[in-house]
């Protein structure tokens, strides 16, 4: 898939404003599902019209999976609208606060608690077996130990090299945080001006450093729902990660649109992206330059762990017609399907059967993806992330310029998230 990295990856913080600026605003107690009363699906076809709201290019695409429901159900009609991803979370708040929602809606892993604190979503229904899906894909539907959602698609980071680079250093693909770093510098001692690239600024920061937390021992939250960001296993982490700046091993400041065409002419050696890179960089460079790089796992430290993220498929909690909505996330998410719309958009499935089928299992560069699966995670799904977020972006971006050390660092991101707190109650 060609694509730039997602923007539903994080929520700024001003749409998090918007979204507790509405909440209470929505539908009354008598509209829709509430938490405590998970509707099951019946039995028999869908019938009816199911109005289903997609973003991006899986907006474009879902008509052709649609005509397959239809195909089946010949009394449903889905009308799907496209929606803009840059537009998406201020339509799908007012959307909510007026009670004039969509029945399904396509909503990024990130974006689902500030959808449930409006009450905007209905619970999952217990039909749908949470163990089919990789671990870390149905946390993301998970808010307050309340599923309200099921996983569509999934993406992963992983380290993206130039397989000539390595060779002519004499480097194998790391499989731990000393490897990654003789790695990066093999790379460069090859001719790249830089071994690797990281996120320095923006409102990813935290969601690339964050693997390497977690890769070292760390969680975000405890078991009793309290904040853990002030431990050894954040400063080792913060001064790793640093560590490739500070040793011009990596770019001082990633400019994000450079990346690729660095990466093509061999002025970077290896990056951390996701799946849909892959067709940047054939789009960018031809099919031939598929033989000049590889894709492997994130290096392990005390664990292995990568970011897991993507879109799950959510009912509106005001659907005018939810039986035949979660019928048609079911149908979505068959593992059969799965793979058929792994055919149509590249998204890589979230249903873990899927990955037996050949179209991933005999395709190297895919099958890959399904062990970083296995243990990726996902920030927690609470009503503050993408406000906590931004402050641990700029309190990552302060460690890489120096400007704070490691152990200053992590008492200011414990600090910052134990001032916002969870938002649950």
């Amino acid at each position: 898939m060609n694509r730039t990295p997602r923007l539903a990856a994080a929520a700024t913080a001003s749409t998090l404003t918007l979204a507790l600026a509405l909440t209470g605003c929505g539908r009354s107690d008598e509209a829709g599902t509430t938490a405590d009363s998970a509707s099951s699906i019946s039995d028999g076809p869908a019938t009816g019209t199911v109005e289903v709201w997609a973003m991006g290019t899986e907006g474009e695409l879902l008509p052709e999976l649609a005509e397959q429901f239809e195909a089946d159900n010949p009394d449903v009609t889905v009308n799907v609208t496209p929606v803009p991803w840059e537009s998406s979370t201020e339509k799908i708040n007012t959307a909510i606060a007026t009670g004039e929602v969509p029945d399904v809606m396509q909503v990024g892993t990130t974006l689902m608690s500030g959808f449930v604190g409006l009450d905007g979503l209905a619970p999952t229904p217990e039909d749908i077996d949470s163990s089919a899906f990789f671990p870390g894909a149905w946390e993301t539907t998970e808010v307050d130990g309340t599923s309200y959602g099921v996983p569509w698609y999934v993406e992963s980071r992983v380290l993206y090299y130039r397989t000539d680079l390595a060779e002519e250093a004499g480097v194998e693909a790391p499989e731990d945080w000393a490897g990654l770093t003789d790695f990066a510098a093999g790379l460069q001692d090859a001719g790249a001006e830089h071994g690797i690239a990281l996120q320095t600024r923006g409102n990813s920061t935290a969601l690339m450093y964050f693997p390497f937390y977690w890769q070292a021992g760390g969680e975000i939250l405890d078991d009793a729902g309290e904040f853990t960001l002030d431990n050894d296993a954040q400063v080792k982490a913060l001064e790793y990660y640093s560590s490739f700046m500070r040793d011009g091993l990596a770019p001082p400041v990633l400019v994000e649109e450079e990346k690729v065409q660095n990466f093509v002419d061999g002025k970077l050696g290896s990056f951390v992206s996701g799946p849909w890179e892959r067709a940047n960089l054939l789009t960018t460079a031809g099919d031939d330059f598929a033989d000049k790089f590889g894709v492997v796992p994130l290096p392990a430290d005390e664990t292995t762990a990568s970011f897991i993220g993507g879109s799950n498929l959510a009912v509106l909690a005001d659907a005018a017609n939810p039986d035949s909505a979660w019928k048609f996330v079911q149908f979505a998410t068959d593992p059969a399907v799965q793979v058929d719309w792994f055919g149509i958009s590249n998204d890589l499935p979230a249903v873990q059967s899927s990955w037996e089928d050949p179209a991933l299992a005999d395709d190297e560069a895919v099958a890959m993806y399904q062990g970083v699966l296995e243990t990726a995670r996902s920030t927690p799904a609470i009503p503050t992330w993408s406000e906590i977020e931004h402050e641990l972006d700029l309190i990552i971006e302060q460690t890489i310029a120096g400007d704070l050390t490691p152990e200053e660092a992590a008492a200011k991101m414990q600090e910052a998230a134990t001032s916002i707190g969870t938002g649950l109650d």
